[in-house]
């Protein structure tokens, strides 16, 4: 963002500053976000609150709080900054060619595996683009990690952010040659329900309903897992070497289904597919950089491996 300058002063520089120690919650985490120091926090606030002749922070040993003026001060920041944005991206890059650095978090599975070929398109088609690719599974804090826009795995319970349901992975239960030797053939939920079991702690730990859509019927499987990860790949693997059955995305495990590494097990009962979101805070102005991602993105991600656009009555 460019630089406004009255006297030696940078006014944006100030707001934005101003800003990020409200929504970061301290100076130190300020500074952190803003790659500088806190001297340098702490100077630009006093040079905004002497600029204009109001106190707008109250802060103790340790605490914070914003005055009235403060309050209104922000509000108003806010939307400035918003505007000085749309008014820089509107008049430097008139042909809509994003700039700068996009902040996306992303699930660790996809985030290094299906998601990488669309990313590669993205960045070869706009050349002035640079992406942090920050690989999490949980639920994105945008304020404080400071991104921009997050893919989430899972259903979404927060009201504050946009939730644009992009896709569904279907999933499966899965077991190796190695565990089911060890057992009789599985053909009822009940056998299946007494095997050892290893869970996916982002989506399931010690049970699971699992659906059978030819007689519309469910049932919840209890059980005590022999090996918990939030690791999708780490429960694959885990799997493979026969410590136990699990439900496992079918994308994941489809080469080991192909080679008879790895057996479905009762086919015609599944877990729910997982929905896939895409996730950014609401804002009246989105920079190209994030809307010519959206674009990509809402676009790709029903056709990718494993994946399939939502059900009807996602």
């Amino acid at each position: 963002m460019k630089e406004i300058k009255s006297g030696g002063i940078d006014r944006i520089e100030m707001m934005q500053t101003f800003v990020r120690i409200v929504e970061s919650g301290s100076l130190s985490s300020a500074a952190l976000q803003l790659n500088t120091t806190q001297p340098t926090v702490s100077r630009r606030l006093q040079s905004l609150e002497t600029r204009l002749g109001a106190k707008l922070i109250m802060r103790t040993t340790h605490a914070m709080k914003l005055t009235d003026d403060g309050e209104r001060c922000y509000q108003h920041a806010k939307k400035l900054l918003e505007q000085w944005e749309s008014l820089e991206e509107d008049l430097i890059n008139a042909n809509d060619d994003p700039v700068g650095t996009l902040k996306v978090r992303v699930p660790h599975a996809f985030g290094q595996d299906q998601l990488i070929a669309p990313l590669m398109k993205y960045l070869n088609d706009h050349g002035q683009i640079s992406v942090e690719w920050m690989l999490n599974d949980h639920s994105p804090d945008f304020i404080n990690d400071g991104i921009d826009c997050a893919i989430r795995v899972g259903e979404i319970t927060d009201s504050s952010m946009v939730a644009i349901l992009l896709a569904e992975v279907p999933r499966i239960i899965v077991a190796s040659p190695l565990l089911l030797k060890q057992y009789s053939e599985v053909t009822t939920l009940d056998e299946l329900e007494r095997l050892p079991w290893a869970a996916l702690s982002t989506f399931y730990r010690n049970k699971i309903t699992l659906q059978c859509a030819a007689h519309n019927s469910s049932r919840e499987l209890e059980f005590s897992p022999r090996f918990i990860t939030d690791s999708l790949y780490a429960l694959r693997n885990t799997v493979l070497s026969g410590v136990g059955v699990c439900v496992s995305s079918a994308w994941v495990i489809n080469d080991d289904l192909a080679s008879g590494s790895l057996v479905q097990l009762l086919p015609e009962w599944r877990a729910d597919p997982l929905p896939v979101y895409l996730v950014y805070p609401y804002a009246s102005y989105y920079p190209a950089r994030l809307r010519k991602f959206f674009e990509l993105i809402r676009e790709v991600m029903p056709t990718l491996v494993g994946a399939r656009p939502p059900s009807p009555q996602a």
